[in-house]
């Protein structure tokens, strides 16, 4: 067993319907460790172990603790901040003053890195800390794990809305003849193939998918929406806000250097406004889009009851990790079946993970590359949690003409 000591724990990058399921499994299970002395929240993330400003996790009223799962957004504040050489020596003197020993940071592949690179600085120091990384990201990107907490709900959240956007164009398809609906996604296309779960039938949204991990031909894209559209008369289109051309470019991307963050993401967005344009140019029909935007990654009204289990747990395997004397790990979720379907956990080099993206695999994508297979369907259905509503269609039963 490490030694005893204080714990921190902060949320990190953009914010999911389940990261404060991660956040109430880290004070539940701390709670439990006499191992574990002050329990206290980074405030945005790591800026709050820069600034100083912690939050005693301890002195929170009964009812906030409880509430944490089913609130949306990240309860202590997020950040996405490159660190500096001289701002590890300013944590690590953050770290000595509260005799904090143990460093949770909830997160993606950036978080991760931070982790490592803390408790490489703890180290070289001489300073006992055990930093454990818990999985975080809509993006479903990380490497190492079967899945991350935040996909599941963001993928309901997605399914359902593409459900309920198909029947909208069903009804107004003779007006506003092709829907595109712009999913989140920079470099993986996870969040958008999700998508593909809102289709119960042939006639159903979505019709068409475009990934990232293809690059998109304009001409056989307007080829692929115009037969569609010939079809059924109308056209449903998801496509993710981080499609590549054939030379392997953002199609669109924010050049104000405002929009760039500090890891050197460009702000993403607009690939559905440009694809309507080229629709509208070229084949002369209508089209217009919906864009959810961030409201997707972080609804708590449509989270996944898998999810917010799952993300719970790792929250508490990452405690008990830390207090056995382990660092440098990230929490993984590890697939043991799908029917019926049982997850556990396991761990991996938080380093690796740090330099991995695992993009959606050959397998999950259809060989035309505007939809998925029947295996990423298998792979997302559990995730969601559930049944997706049921929704009726008149049958085409018309009364004969007269006239």
């Amino acid at each position: 067993m490490a030694r005893k000591g204080n714990l921190v724990v902060g949320q990190s990058g953009g914010p999911t319907a389940v990261i404060n399921a991660s956040l109430y499994g880290v004070i539940r299970e701390a709670r439990r460790h006499a191992a574990i002395g002050g329990l206290y929240g980074m405030a945005h993330g790591i800026l709050g172990m820069l600034n100083e400003e912690l939050i005693d996790l301890r002195s929170q009223p009964a009812e906030v603790i409880e509430g944490l799962p089913h609130t949306p957004s990240a309860a202590l504040g997020s950040c996405r901040k490159k660190l500096k050489d001289a701002d590890y020596q300013r944590i690590l003197q953050v770290l000595q003053a509260h005799d904090i020993r143990y460093f949770l940071y909830i997160g993606g592949n950036d978080s991760a890195d931070t982790a490592h690179h803390v408790g490489r600085v703890a180290d070289a120091a001489g300073y006992e800390l055990y930093c454990i990384s818990v999985p975080k990201t809509v993006d479903n990107d990380l490497g190492y794990t079967d899945h991350c907490p935040g996909y599941g709900s963001v993928a309901r959240f997605n399914a359902i809305a593409t459900m309920d956007a198909g029947r909208d164009t069903d009804a107004i398809g003779v007006v506003d003849n092709v829907k595109i609906i712009e999913t989140m996604g920079r470099n993986t296309g996870w969040i958008t193939a999700s998508t593909a779960l809102a289709k119960q039938s042939g006639e159903d949204a979505p019709h068409l998918i475009y990934l990232p991990e293809r690059p998109l031909a304009v001409d056989r894209f307007l080829a692929d929406v115009k037969r569609v559209f010939d079809r059924l008369g109308h056209c449903v289109v998801t496509v993710c806000e981080g499609l590549k051309d054939e030379k392997g470019e953002t199609l669109v991307a924010s050049e104000r250097a405002v929009d760039t963050d500090s890891f050197g993401h460009k702000q993403l967005g607009g690939v559905a406004d440009y694809l309507c344009a080229q629709i509208a140019e070229n084949l002369k029909i209508k089209a217009r889009f919906d864009k959810p935007g961030t409201i997707q990654r972080m609804s708590s009204s449509l989270a996944s009851p898998v999810d917010l289990a799952e993300a719970q747990l790792v929250g508490e395997v990452a405690v008990r990790t830390a207090v056995q004397g382990t660092t440098g790990q990230m929490v993984t979720l590890v697939r043991e079946s799908n029917s019926p379907y049982r997850c556990t956990t396991g761990l991996a080099d938080v380093e690796a993970v740090a330099n991995a993206e695992r993009p959606v695999p050959d397998e999950f994508i259809n060989a035309e590359a505007n939809f998925v297979t029947p295996a990423y369907l298998e792979y997302a259905r559990p995730l969601i949690g559930g049944p997706l509503p049921s929704y009726v269609r008149f049958e085409p039963r018309l009364v004969p003409k007269k006239l």
